[in-house]
């Protein structure tokens, strides 16, 4: 058998690559550029030297982002599937059970903030001084926790409607007034008194909840095919619910899983010190700069897959599928380069006065680009199982791979082998993105997550 009969069921056509870029390009310029954006915004955190706590006390905003995603993805496999069938009706409910689910998990995560914010942040670090500084902005941040979290179940809707304009504008827009209100109420310029810490929490509320609004008044003036009345979007039976919510509760219960196992990386991390938290904070917030090659793919990987497994095309879902695990070896590579080129000019940009701090976030930027490479084959292969509905195994790929491989390794290099290098730490634990790779490619060629869910929804 010749190289081209082993590559040709992995070859999309001209119709798939066009697809591809019209889905996938707004989103990735969306995350290019609010990634962007996110390292100037800590770049101004960074000239009053809070990196370390404002980092802290967002990893409670990202625990609640992260479980709130896995019902917004729950709802958008049903919206998007509802989409290929069109079937529009029910597409309004599904959206509609979206915002309730994560609206919940919002003023959850809030009122736990609100009520327990110093042994949350105690969990990660043991700082006075930095703690300190972290509750100034969790008691603002957590005000934003709501709108933040529905604006990702709008851009989740629009993703299944493959409209990825619209949230390239309303979030690109949301993100640059941050940075301005930022600049205005850090510092206090224009007659604002300085705020610090407050003022980049108030400006995050602030430009996440007039980005909100402007996803609603544009999608009903707009007419979008997710909103309607009330009545239409939330008169949903319990026979409805109950259908979508057998297939979301793995995602939601896999996410919060997740952002646990997240959250204990990052008390791994943290037991090697404040330096070594402020190198993989300012890491982290570089490697988020690259994500856009990921997130753009794997928006169109499950947006175009659920469309087609909605409209019974499952033959050509599968081929499809192949398709894309050909276009993830290719950005991977690209990725990989990028990465590793970028790592030292990027750090030098950043206002670090300690020699060791940037030594280490540059070679965790390098490790970073190990880690994405890997990570592009697992969004890959969780958006087709996503799309299909696997969410079960899917739990197990991404939480449950977690549990069982990252953070036993992470806490044994760190407690008994006892390395004090977190460039060294953070390279190792890669091993669990390796294993997720192989299991997850070998359950998606199994075909398992290939399924119409329309037949499945009364």
């Amino acid at each position: 058998m010749t190289l081209r009969h082993l590559v040709q069921p992995y070859l999309g056509t001209k119709d798939f690559y066009k697809k591809v870029l019209l889905i996938s390009l707004p989103l990735a310029l969306q995350q290019l550029l609010s990634s962007a954006m996110g390292i100037v915004d800590t770049m101004l955190v960074s000239s009053i030297g809070q990196v370390t706590a404002v980092g802290t006390a967002a990893q409670i905003d990202t625990m609640a982002i992260t479980v709130a995603f896995g019902a917004a993805s729950g709802a958008g496999i049903f919206m998007t599937q509802f989409y290929g069938a069109h079937d529009v009706d029910r597409q309004r409910k599904s959206f509609g059970l979206g915002l309730a689910m994560t609206s919940l998990i919002a003023l959850l995560f809030a009122l736990a903030a609100f009520f327990f914010s110093g042994p949350l942040l105690r969990f990660y670090l043991d700082d006075p001084q930095v703690l300190a500084y972290s509750s100034q902005y969790l008691s603002v941040a957590l005000f934003g926790y709501l709108p933040t979290i529905l604006m990702m179940t709008f851009s989740f809707a629009y993703r299944s409607i493959h409209k990825t304009h619209v949230p390239l504008i309303i979030g690109t827009s949301a993100m640059a007034l941050k940075i301005f209100l930022s600049y205005v109420l850090i510092f206090g310029m224009f007659g604002m008194p300085v705020l610090g810490v407050r003022g980049a929490a108030l400006a995050t509320v602030i430009s996440q909840t007039l980005g909100l609004i402007t996803y609603i008044v544009y999608s009903y003036r707009s007419k979008q095919p997710f909103m309607g009345s009330l009545g239409k979007m939330f008169g949903f039976k319990r026979e409805f619910a109950s259908s979508i919510l057998k297939r979301s509760y793995p995602l939601i219960v896999n996410e919060a899983f997740f952002a646990l196992g997240s959250t204990l990386y990052i008390r791994a991390f943290g037991s090697l010190g404040a330096q070594a938290m402020e190198s993989y904070y300012v890491g982290n917030q570089i490697a988020n700069l690259f994500l856009f090659m990921i997130q753009g793919i794997s928006t169109a990987n499950a947006a175009i897959l659920g469309a087609e497994l909605g409209s019974g095309s499952l033959e050509r879902a599968k081929k499809t599928g192949n398709a894309f695990i050909s276009v993830a070896v290719i950005f991977s590579i690209i990725l990989s380069i990028s990465v590793l080129l970028g790592a030292s000019p990027l750090v030098a940009m950043f206002n670090l006065s300690d020699p060791v701090v940037v030594t280490q976030a540059v070679l965790i930027v390098r490790v970073f680009a190990v880690r994405l490479s890997l990570r592009l084959f697992n969004v890959i292969i969780f958006g087709s199982l996503r799309a299909g509905g696997d969410s079960k195994f899917l739990a197990f790929l991404d939480s449950g791979i977690l549990w069982l491989v990252g953070l036993p390794t992470a806490f044994f290099l760190v407690s008994i082998v006892r390395i004090e290098s977190i460039a060294l730490v953070f390279l190792l634990v890669q091993v669990e993105q390796l294993v997720r790779v192989i299991v997850g490619l070998k359950r998606y060629f199994s075909g398992a997550w290939i399924r119409n869910l329309t037949l499945e929804v009364n």
